[in-house]
C-alpha cells in the first residue's frame, strides 16, 4: 500500500469534510469498515496488477480496499456529489481511474481495453439485479464476479429447485455462471443502515457460454413459465406450446417451474430454438 494511500483521513472524516451523506434515490448505502471491505476484496481473490470495474463505489471505502491489493480499478460512480472526495483518492492513488455515469450503459469491454477483468461492487440496491443480468448475458464476460446484494436476493441468486427463493432469476444466472454466497453482511455494518441484511456472492462466468439464440429461447422460458410460477407448465407455458412443448423437453407437463432444474430449462430452450432432437 502507498504512504499516501495509508495516510488518507478515515471515511467518515472524509464524508464530513464534504458534507455527503447517503441519496436513497440512488439505493445507497455506504460500508465504510476497511476490515469488511478488505474481507471482500480478499474474497474476491484480487492480485497485484488485476484489472478491476468497481460500480457504485460513493465514498470509496471498498475502493480504498481493492486498492491496498496493488490492482489497477477502475470506479464507475453516477453521482457527480462525489467526484471531489474520489477526486483526492485517486491523487493518493494513480491506479485508481474515475468514469462518471451511469453503469447500465457502460461500455466495460472498452474500460478493461482487451484485458481480463473483474468485477467487485458493492451494488447499489435499486440497479442490482439489472446489473448483474447485463453482465452474464451481454457480449462482455467478467473474469469474476464479487457482488453485494440485498441478502433476499442473494437467495434467488443461488436457490436450487424447490427451495422457496428459486425462479427465473437462478435459472438465468446459473445458466451462465457458478454462483456461491461467501459472505454475510448485517445491516448494521452500513451507513445508514438498509432494512436488510446484505450478502457476498462470487460468480465465475461459465466457461461454455450459451449461443445467443438458445439463451434468448432460455429467457423466453423461463419468463412464462415463473410468470404463473403456481400453475402447471401445461398451463404456464401455453403461449408456447403448452404440454406438447414440456413433453417434447422430456418434462412432466403437471409439474410446476419452482421444481424443474436447470438441466430442464435448457431443454425447454432447446426446443423453443429449434435444438430439440
Amino acid at each position: 500500500m502507498s504512504e499516501a494511500l495509508a495516510d488518507l483521513p478515515p471515511l467518515r472524516e472524509s464524508l464530513a469534510a464534504h458534507g455527503l451523506l447517503a441519496k436513497k434515490a440512488f439505493g445507497q448505502h455506504f460500508l465504510l469498515d476497511l476490515n469488511i471491505t478488505r474481507k471482500i476484496a480478499r474474497l474476491a481473490g484480487v492480485a497485484a496488477g488485476d484489472r478491476v470495474i468497481e460500480i457504485g463505489p460513493g465514498p470509496g471505502g471498498l475502493t480504498r480496499a481493492l486498492l491496498e491489493t496493488g490492482a489497477r480499478v477502475t470506479a464507475v460512480e453516477k453521482d457527480e456529489r462525489f467526484r471531489p472526495l474520489l477526486e483526492e483518492l485517486g491523487v493518493a492513488c494513480p491506479a485508481l481511474d474515475l468514469v462518471f455515469g451511469d453503469a447500465l450503459e457502460v461500455n466495460e469491454a472498452a474500460i478493461a481495453e482487451g484485458a481480463p477483468a473483474h468485477l467487485v461492487s458493492n451494488l447499489p440496491y435499486n440497479v442490482g439485479t439489472a446489473l448483474l443480468i447485463k453482465w452474464l448475458t451481454g457480449p462482455w464476460t467478467p473474469a469474476s464476479l464479487t457482488l453485494m446484494f440485498q441478502r433476499e436476493v442473494a437467495d434467488r441468486i443461488t436457490a436450487a429447485p424447490g427451495d422457496e427463493a428459486y425462479g427465473r432469476l437462478a435459472v438465468l444466472v446459473q445458466a451462465t455462471a457458478s454462483a456461491h454466497r461467501v459472505m454475510d453482511v448485517p445491516a448494521r455494518a452500513f451507513t445508514p443502515p438498509p432494512k436488510v441484511d446484505s450478502a457476498v456472492v462470487r460468480l465465475a462466468p461459465r466457461e461454455d457460454r450459451l449461443a445467443p439464440e438458445r439463451l434468448r429461447a432460455l429467457e423466453q422460458a423461463t419468463a412464462a413459465a415463473f410468470g404463473q410460477r403456481r400453475k402447471m407448465l401445461r398451463s404456464s407455458l401455453k403461449p408456447l406450446g403448452g404440454e406438447a412443448l414440456a413433453v417434447a423437453a422430456g418434462l412432466d407437463p403437471q409439474a410446476r417451474a419452482e421444481t424443474v432444474d436447470l438441466a430442464g430449462f435448457l431443454r425447454l430452450a432447446d426446443q423453443l430454438a429449434g435444438r430439440g432432437a
